[in-house]
């Protein structure tokens, strides 16, 4: 990235400010980007557990597979699904709070006994598919923010904090070297004057 700047003094010490403000936001940014590696792991394993776990329910409901066709489809239904925000380093992420169900009307007498207990897994199943796409989208959220925020780390340490340095270096060596020019030229204008007088004199 070409840092645009003019040999000046002005210039100087805007870009010192710019360097001051990368260099003082550089450690910031480097603890955001592994506090949000970590809260991408757990989500990621959270996600993971509870998909493992949902499989592992179904598969211990297998073998009542040929009640199911008896139960009808319609008979639990989702309400409502309440969900509130919690910030991880900064970042909106979702928390399911709790789950309505709605759960259609049935004959105790005249429906399968295990109809209640069939609800129950339902609702089971159900509340650990939606934590689970919570976990997925949290884990997806965070993860966006994390390559956003090491985008910006790896563009202040690798480009614009070089970049800064080079442009100050580039300055003070121009600043320095004018300095140089103005006394050697001091020193010829005087010895010039010193010459003169001493031939005047002579």
């Amino acid at each position: 990235m070409a840092i645009k700047f003019h040999y000046n003094k002005t210039s100087l010490q805007h870009l010192n400010k710019q360097l001051k403000v990368r260099q003082n936001a550089l450690p910031t940014l480097k603890n955001k980007e592994s506090a949000l590696r970590l809260e991408v792991k757990k989500a990621k394993q959270e996600a993971q557990r509870l998909g493992d776990l949902l499989e592992e329910k179904i598969t211990s409901n297998d073998n009542t597979l040929r009640l199911w066709s008896e139960f009808k489809p319609d008979l639990v239904s989702i309400r409502d699904v309440n969900l509130s925000v919690k910030k991880i380093a900064g970042v909106k992420t979702p928390v399911l709070e709790k789950v309505d169900f709605e759960i259609g009307k049935f004959s105790l007498f005249k429906s399968p006994v295990w109809f209640p207990d069939g609800i129950k897994i339902i609702q089971e199943l159900a509340q650990i598919a939606l934590e689970r796409e919570v976990y997925e989208r949290k884990n997806e959220l965070l993860d966006f923010a994390r390559k956003k925020t090491t985008q910006k780390v790896n563009l202040y340490e690798k480009v614009q904090i070089p970049g800064y340095e080079e442009a100050i270096l580039k300055i003070k060596r121009f600043m320095e070297d004018e300095e140089n020019l103005s006394k050697a030229a001091q020193k010829i204008v005087k010895s010039r004057m010193e010459n003169k007088e001493t031939e005047v004199e002579a």
